[in-house]
């Protein structure tokens, strides 16, 4: 008889974009919230045609459409979690807030404010960026990449402090708490801020080299949903997201000719299209306690700590509660 576990059903909702590759989007939301033991839900607000080498049109459904589906999520089966990707518009994002905005009890809510595909393609005009503003005070978490953090906040980030400054001049906006993504800085590194209130921390990792990095930030945010589902506080689900995410673009899958997906089910299999160079570090599936580097100010960003890679068959169950 095959290994299994039971595990408490947890529920997290993604409301977003589907992605006809699969790779980010509705897509990749959901594929996070199964690896990671977690029912997933879905309202889809728009519908792009897009693969590895770009996007080539996006369509939005009526706010009237992305209010019924939440209707029918929540009048029966309720989610632990919500997390808010690429709404499309100006209308299906106010939308969206009004329906949270009276949702009572409110679960926790990430919002990933896209608004530029990797590949370069604008989903957002300047009135639906600055609707994004109605979803300020109902989030539990933001977070923008470097681009978008910039955007956001008026500031070039050009290093650690930059990202501090611009993380509280969003938070001033009305944000309860912003985790800045480090991603496209470059370099060696792939380092985030979290701001809270009155805090920061920074989660420190070294950067995964590949090109398959297609949906990361969608995978991120849809981790933290599906681990703050599960009763995780704020910062562990951030620790443990990062790790996740770092083992999926670790197995990223070579498909098509651009940058691919990565591998959500790393944990359980490999494809042979995979791009690594051994099975992923064993950080990626331990115990990451030790890796987050809590009240550390930009201007004392500490040095990554390095450990000796051990290998782990592929089918490793995950940790428990990641």
């Amino acid at each position: 008889m095959n290994d299994f576990s039971i595990l408490p059903l947890t529920k997290a909702l993604t409301i977003a974009t589907s992605d006809s590759g699969g790779g980010a989007g509705i897509q990749a939301d959901l594929k996070t919230f199964a690896a990671l033991g977690v029912f997933g839900l879905s309202v889809i607000s728009g519908v792009s045609a897009q693969n590895t080498l770009g996007v080539t049109g996006l369509e939005c459904l009526s706010p009237e459409m992305v209010t019924l589906q939440l209707r029918a999520i929540f009048d029966d089966m309720g989610a632990q979690a919500i997390k808010i990707g690429l709404l499309g518009n100006a209308a299906n994002t106010y939308a969206t807030a009004k329906f949270l905005a009276e949702l009572n009890p409110r679960p926790p809510i990430i919002l990933d404010p896209v608004m530029v595909s990797a590949s370069g393609h604008v989903f957002l005009d300047d009135e639906a960026i600055s609707a994004l503003k109605a979803l300020y005070p109902l989030v539990t978490l933001l977070t923008p990449n470097i681009y978008e953090a910039e955007y956001l906040s008026g500031i070039k980030i050009k290093g650690p402090d930059d990202m501090h400054l611009a993380g509280e001049t969003i938070m001033a906006s009305g944000v309860e708490n912003v985790l800045v993504k480090g991603g496209d800085a470059g370099g060696d590194q792939s380092d985030d801020l979290l701001l809270t209130p009155g805090e920061s921390d920074w989660y420190i990792m070294k950067r995964i080299e590949t090109k398959n990095n297609h949906g990361t930030g969608c995978t991120l945010s849809s981790a933290i949903a599906a681990i703050l589902a599960q009763g995780k506080e704020l910062k562990e689900a951030v620790e443990q997201a990062k790790l996740f995410v770092a083992g999926a673009l670790d197995s990223s899958i070579d498909l098509g000719r651009g940058p691919g997906p990565l591998n959500h089910f790393f944990y359980y299999y490999f494809y042979e299209e995979t791009d690594f160079s051994g099975p992923p570090d064993a950080d990626f599936r331990a115990d990451p306690s030790g890796r987050r580097q809590g009240g550390v100010t930009p201007n004392q960003k500490p040095k990554p700590k390095t450990k000796k890679p051990k290998t782990k068959t592929p089918n490793r169950k995950p940790p428990s509660g990641s």
